[in-house]
């Protein structure tokens, strides 16, 4: 449910795209500005068949990499290993299950309206909390990044501050036995908290009370202050930060 590309950032900030006139704006180095102006003039005295106006970029270095390429990975391995033959989707990133309906057929889960873009995806609009799908009939449920936002309104969904336990519990329903369920959410080691309406931050008991009765497969930890995984002790204790949970567990 998190939209790709504006993602929370650390503290739940948001990442909003910027206009060209804030891409213009920016604090360039010097000797790359002086570079810059230099051959902007050069472009323009032949500038061939394309139009040419200013639009400094300097992104020097690695490339970037944030919490959503470690959610991803986690999933990528661990639908690898799973192998299932049916997939539900509950709000991950679109990216990421395009990618994933090159392979697999897919059922996905939006509370917002959306066609489907490839002949592997079957969508179903509505809600996570009251699934309208039988009991045990996935292989593999998939939930990145929309565990946390669940009726707090923010896409348009009704309020319920128990929408994350009861979507939860309707992921294990769907799910056959010996299925996987892998999610991906929210963390702190300090207590639980609520940025309203954007998401919940949860402790790691909290979703180890989700958890129970499924066992334990696979979970790591993503900390923003290190951009990479670490273990539990390293998760941030910020009264309101969070960093990322990533798990997955068997329905026995």
């Amino acid at each position: 449910m998190c939209p790709s590309g504006a993602k929370g950032i650390g503290k739940g900030e948001t990442e909003m795209a910027k206009s060209p006139e804030a891409k213009i704006k920016i604090q360039l180095p010097e000797k790359f500005q002086m570079d810059y102006d230099r051959n902007l003039a050069l472009l323009r005295q032949n500038p061939g068949p394309f139009q040419i106006f200013p639009e400094p970029v300097f992104e020097p270095g690695g490339h970037p990499e944030t919490f959503v390429d470690f959610e991803c990975a986690f999933a990528a391995q661990n639908i690898q290993r799973s192998a299932p033959r049916s997939i539900l989707d509950i709000g991950s990133y679109r990216h990421f299950i395009l990618g994933l309906l090159a392979h697999s057929p897919v059922t996905t889960v939006d509370v917002r309206n959306r066609h489907p873009l490839s002949p592997n995806e079957t969508v179903l609009t509505g809600d996570a909390k009251k699934l309208k799908l039988p009991d045990q009939s996935f292989d593999l449920v998939l939930s990145l990044c929309s565990l946390e936002h669940f009726g707090l309104g923010r896409y348009g969904d009704e309020i319920e501050f128990q929408a994350d336990s009861m979507a939860f519990g309707e992921m294990i329903r769907v799910l056959r036995p010996g299925g996987y369920l892998i999610f991906s959410t929210t963390i702190t080691r300090a207590r639980p908290a609520i940025g309203f309406n954007a998401h919940r931050i949860y402790s790691y008991a909290m979703l180890r009370s989700f958890c129970a009765g499924l066992t334990l497969s696979d979970e790591k930890f993503f900390s923003h202050r290190l951009k990479s995984f670490c273990p539990l002790e390293e998760v941030t204790a910020d009264p309101q930060g969070w960093d990322v949970y990533c798990g997955c567990w068997q329905k026995p």
